[in-house]
C-alpha cells in the first residue's frame, strides 16, 4: 500500500527553507498553500520557525509519527537523514535531492546506500532526483512545481520531474485536471508496477498515463498492467525509442532504455494504449477521461463544413474506425428539418448557414441512431456562426446520451469562448478532425 505517500496524515519536509529561493521552501510552501489538512513539521537545525510552523532539528526531534518525510537536502547528506527517518518508523519517503545513479558510479553507490535503508526499515522510498508527489483529493502537493492543479480524473505517473513540471503547468491553464501525480526519478524503490497497483483501485481516478524512459522488470509491469486496463485504461509514453534517445535516457536517469520492439510488444500484451507523442498522450487522456466509453467502432460526424468532414471520415477510416450509413428512420428525420442543400448521410452536413438549433436537432438524431457508437462534431467558424450557443447545444445533447462526444470547434480567436463552454460540459475539443479521430481510435484500443 502506498497511502502514505498520498493521504498522509503528517508530513515531514527535511530541508526546509526560509529562503524563498531554496526549493526547501518550495515545498513546504505548496503543501501550506495547496490546503494540506494534516501536520507539517519542517525539519532544519538552524530554524525555529518556518512560513509559521515550528521546526525541529531532526526528524527524530518530532514528538509525534511522521507518515511521510520529504528530503530536500544536497545529496551527501541524504543517507544519513533517511537513516534517521528510518529510526523514526517512517513509512514513506520522497527523496528529492539528486546526485545519485543518473550521476555515475559514486552517485550509484549512494543510491545504493538509499535502497538498503529503506529495506531495512521497510520503508517505501519514491526518487531520488524527482520532482516530487501530489493528490489533489487530500489535498497534498509536496513537489517544488509552480501551483497546485486542479482536481480531476487523470493519474499521472512520470519519470522526468521537468516534464511534470509542464504538465502540471498546462494544467493549470485549464482544460485538464489530475487525481494524483507522482514524479518517479531514479526509481530507486517504487516504480511504474507499484503506483499501477495502486492507483488501478483508486476511484478518482478514470485513466492512468505514464511518461516512461525505462522498465527494468518488463514481465511484472505486462501482468500487472493486464489486470489494471481490464478495467481502466492505462496510456503510456514511451522516450529513447532511437538510438541517440536511448543514451540520453541513460544520462538522464540512469536507466537502460530497452528494445523499441520490446516495448511495443510488452504495451501491446498489457493492453497498455501507446501514444506516438506527448500531445496525443494528452488527447487520449481528455477523451478517456471525460467521455462515456466508446463501445463499438462506428461513429457520425455532424459538421457545417463539407471539407473537414471529409478530413474526419479519412481520419476515422485511417484509424481502423467505421463510418456507417445512418438508418433510414435517422436519414428521414434529417432530411425534414435540413435544407435541402444538407447532406443527411454520414458526415452529416448542416451547412455553413447553421445556427445552433440546426446543430442541436441534427446532433440529437444522430446520436438515437443505433447504427452510431460516438460522435464528432466539426464547427468552423462562419460569418452566422453562433459559436457559443452551439456549443452550449453540444453538451446538452451529449449530458443525456451515454455515447462519447467530442469537439472539433476548428480555428483560434472566434472559437476560444466555444471551446471553454464545451469544457464546462467535459467535452474535449481537438483543433483538427485527425487529432479527434486519433482519439476516438484510443477509446477502442
Amino acid at each position: 500500500m502506498l497511502d502514505a505517500f498520498f493521504r498522509p496524515k503528517s508530513v515531514a519536509v527535511v530541508g526546509a527553507s526560509r529562503d524563498p529561493e531554496k526549493l526547501g521552501y518550495a515545498v513546504l510552501a505548496n503543501l501550506k498553500e495547496g490546503g494540506y489538512p494534516g501536520r507539517l513539521c519542517p525539519v532544519n537545525p538552524k530554524a525555529d520557525e518556518i512560513l509559521g510552523y515550528k521546526a525541529y532539528p531532526s526528524v527524530l526531534d518530532i514528538p509525534d509519527p511522521v507518515d511521510l518525510a520529504v528530503l530536500v537536502i544536497p545529496y551527501p547528506h541524504v543517507p544519513a537523514a533517511l537513516e534517521q527517518c528510518g529510526q523514526k518508523g517512517v513509512p514513506a519517503a520522497v527523496v528529492i535531492s539528486a546526485g545519485f545513479r543518473e550521476a555515475g558510479l559514486e552517485g550509484l553507490a549512494r543510491e545504493m546506500e538509499l535502497i538498503e535503508t529503506a529495506h531495512k526499515y521497510r520503508m517505501r522510498l519514491i526518487g531520488p532526483n524527482c520532482l516530487g508527489v501530489i493528490d489533489t483529493s487530500t489535498p497534498l502537493n509536496a513537489t517544488f512545481a509552480a501551483g497546485m492543479p486542479p482536481q480531476g480524473p487523470i493519474a499521472f505517473m512520470s519519470q522526468s520531474g521537468a516534464l511534470g513540471t509542464a504538465v502540471l503547468d498546462m494544467a493549470m491553464a485549464g482544460r485538464i485536471g489530475f487525481s494524483r501525480f507522482a514524479s518517479l526519478g531514479n526509481k530507486a524503490d517504487v516504480s511504474e508496477i507499484d503506483l499501477l497497483e495502486a492507483w488501478g483501485n483508486d476511484a478518482d481516478s478514470r485513466v492512468i498515463l505514464i511518461y516512461v524512459e525505462g522498465l527494468p522488470d518488463g514481465q511484472k509491469f505486462i501482468q500487472v498492467a493486464r489486470q489494471v486496463t481490464r478495467h481502466k485504461p492505462v496510456v503510456a509514453i514511451k522516450s529513447g525509442v532511437t538510438a541517440s534517445g536511448s543514451r540520453a535516457v541513460s544520462s538522464h536517469t540512469g536507466s537502460l532504455a530497452g528494445s523499441e520492439a520490446a516495448y511495443k510488444a510488452a504495451f501491446e500484451q498489457a493492453g497498455v494504449i501507446r501514444a506516438p507523442s506527448m500531445e496525443a498522450l494528452f488527447d487520449y487522456a481528455r477523451a478517456l477521461a471525460y467521455q462515456p466509453p466508446l463501445k463499438g467502432d462506428h461513429i457520425g460526424i455532424v459538421t457545417n463544413a463539407g471539407g473537414p468532414g471529409i478530413l474526419a471520415t479519412d481520419a476515422l477510416e485511417h484509424a481502423g474506425l467505421e463510418i456507417p450509413r445512418l438508418s433510414p428512420e435517422t436519414a428521414e428525420a434529417l432530411s425534414a428539418y435540413l435544407p435541402g442543400a444538407a447532406s443527411v448521410a454520414n458526415p452529416v452536413d448542416v451547412l455553413g448557414d447553421a445556427l445552433a438549433d440546426r446543430y442541436e436537432h441534427a446532433i440529437r438524431l444522430v446520436l438515437d441512431d443505433p447504427q452510431v457508437d460516438g460522435l464528432i462534431i466539426i464547427l468552423t467558424p462562419q460569418a452566422m456562426t453562433e459559436i457559443e450557443q452551439t456549443a452550449h447545444a453540444v453538451g446538452r445533447m451529449a449530458q443525456g446520451a451515454e455515447k462519447p462526444v467530442l469537439g472539433c470547434f476548428m480555428g483560434e480567436a472566434r472559437i476560444e469562448a466555444g471551446i471553454d463552454v464545451l469544457w464546462q460540459y467535459g467535452i474535449p475539443n481537438y483543433p483538427f478532425p485527425e487529432r479527434a479521430a486519433a482519439a476516438l481510435a484510443a477509446m477502442s484500443a
